[in-house]
């Protein structure tokens, strides 16, 4: 598939996927929507891909919102069906590998819904991010009302989905929103040096890990704890462990195969 709106850089087992639309602040439209599905089936069997980062092109925004420019004319019929399907957002949030939300700016609406299915946010200290939706008499629909809630609470993520107000970057980390927040110059070296440390650990104990950590949302304790003990032991099965291991014990770094 040759692209249109995103771009694709893998270098180090790093790839990075830019959203680029700067024209239009990085806003999805249903084409973006497409290749972004595209590019994230493609990335999960890719061998030299073992973190990704998701990112917006310029400094403007990291991803403004929805293309509200589609809303115009749909009904609530026409509106539940363009959302059937696989959405973009449970694509990564189901995504094997670890995704890390690069928010170098704007990061809106259905932008915020993109970044909370990701594994970690890191923001630019210029970054300003909220769910506006209700300005425009709708509601958050990509996921916001849920991952929103999970990741702050309830009474903030009500306060801000309810009123529309944007944030910024040293409040949403306050918040826990965001993971750490940076000066904008340091934002890609900061992500790139986070990424790198996670490229270097097991691809099997990565996806073991990040599997393990979404079910403390999605089932209640005992059910999770007994995910994770699951979990645990099919590390056992993989070469990665004994080498972890191996490199423990002869006090050596460990050289990880995904395997």
């Amino acid at each position: 598939m040759v692209y249109q709106n995103i771009l694709i850089e893998t270098s180090d087992r790093i790839s990075t996927l830019t959203i680029n639309r700067p024209d239009k602040r990085n806003a999805l439209n249903q084409a973006t929507r497409d290749e972004i599905l595209h590019a994230f089936d493609s990335l999960q069997t890719a061998p030299d891909c073992r973190v990704l980062i998701v990112t917006g092109a310029g400094d403007k925004a990291f991803i403004a919102g929805a293309d509200i420019s589609e809303f115009d004319g749909r009904t609530a019929l026409t509106q539940r069906e363009a959302m059937k399907g696989l959405r973009v957002f449970t694509a990564v949030e189901e995504f094997p590998k670890p995704v890390i939300a690069m928010i170098n700016g704007f990061c809106l609406g259905g932008g915020l819904e993109f970044a909370l299915a990701c594994d970690v946010r890191i923001a630019a200290d210029t970054a300003k991010l909220g769910q506006p939706e209700i300005n425009l008499g709708i509601i958050p629909g990509g996921g916001g009302t849920q991952r929103l809630t999970r990741l702050v609470g309830e009474g903030k993520s009500m306060e801000l989905i309810l009123t529309g107000d944007l944030i910024d970057a040293t409040e949403a980390k306050a918040i826990g929103l965001v993971n750490d927040v940076v000066p904008a110059s340091q934002l890609l070296e900061r992500v790139r040096i986070l990424a790198a440390r996670i490229a270097e650990k097991s691809p099997i104990a990565l996806r073991m890990a990040k599997e393990a950590v979404k079910t403390a949302a999605r089932m209640n304790l005992r059910e999770g704890l007994d995910r994770e003990t699951d979990l645990f032991s099919l590390t056992f099965a993989s070469e990665d462990k004994n080498e972890g291991v191996r490199a423990f014990l002869e006090k050596r770094k460990p050289d990880f195969k995904g395997r």
